[in-house]
């Protein structure tokens, strides 16, 4: 396992951005792959984005394909979710998530077996 601490959490307008980071501490964060999920009150934790050991391969959730982008930097163990044109349903409790993960279940919260504390994003209309 690895431990993970998300940043770059807000208050943003719609129609914003915010770009959060997840770093990882640990010399194995590259043979991991990472996600982010999100969790609004009252709500299940839904994912959002996965991205491969490598970075050559992600995935998205129907909800933020187009306007989220994730990526991830090897050399400083960080991965980051580029957020744009932020609607107030994208306000949620984001969190970043590793593990060892096949590609057909990158969106199912338990593949992943490392897990940060969450960053709290919030969209106001």
């Amino acid at each position: 396992q690895v431990q993970l601490e998300e940043s770059g959490g807000g208050l943003v307008q719609a129609g914003g951005s915010l770009r959060l980071s997840c770093a990882a501490s640990g010399r194995t964060f590259s043979r991991y792959v990472m996600g982010w999920f999100r969790q609004a009150p009252g709500k299940e934790r839904e994912f959002v984005a996965a991205i491969s050991w490598s970075g050559g391969t992600t995935y998205y959730a129907d909800s933020v394909k187009g306007r989220f982008t994730i990526s991830r930097d090897n050399a400083k163990n960080t991965v980051y979710l580029q957020m744009n044109s932020l609607k107030p349903e994208d306000t949620a409790v984001y969190y970043c998530a590793a593990g060892v993960v096949y590609y057909s279940d990158y969106p199912r919260s338990r593949s992943y077996d490392s897990w940060g504390q969450g960053t709290q994003v919030t969209v106001s209309s």
